[in-house]
């Protein structure tokens, strides 16, 4: 890949970061907490304790994709961003326009299907 396509990558990967992170505040969880803090008033009652799993759930996949774009930058960096962590080979530049975090090259990433 060149290095104009690694720049444009870290800009998108970059902005998406920005995204989930203030996402993730704004439902109480900074990266790097464990738990998600709570308003002292929230209750608890079966519809709160609901919406609290729900949250945590979303948090969690939040932090998921917090992490991948972290290791995306990473490859960046290290100038293996674009290859398949099975096969070595080239992802395509369409798959990552279209998911930018990919680590599988297709043929891989059918395989483990």
């Amino acid at each position: 890949m060149t290095e104009l396509t690694h720049a444009t990558e870290r800009v998108q990967l970059a902005e998406e970061r920005d995204r989930v992170v203030e996402q993730l505040r704004q439902l109480g969880r900074a990266p790097g907490t464990e738990e998600l803090s709570y308003d002292e008033g929230f209750a608890d009652t079966a519809a709160a304790t609901a919406e609290r799993g729900e949250v945590d759930a979303l948090a969690g996949q939040l932090l998921e994709s917090l992490q991948d774009i972290d290791d995306a930058l990473a490859k960046i960096d290290a100038g293996t961003y674009g290859r398949c962590e099975s096969c070595g080979n080239e992802i395509s530049p369409p798959r990552l326009e279209a998911m930018p975090t990919a680590r599988l090259c297709i043929v891989c990433a059918s395989q483990r299907r």
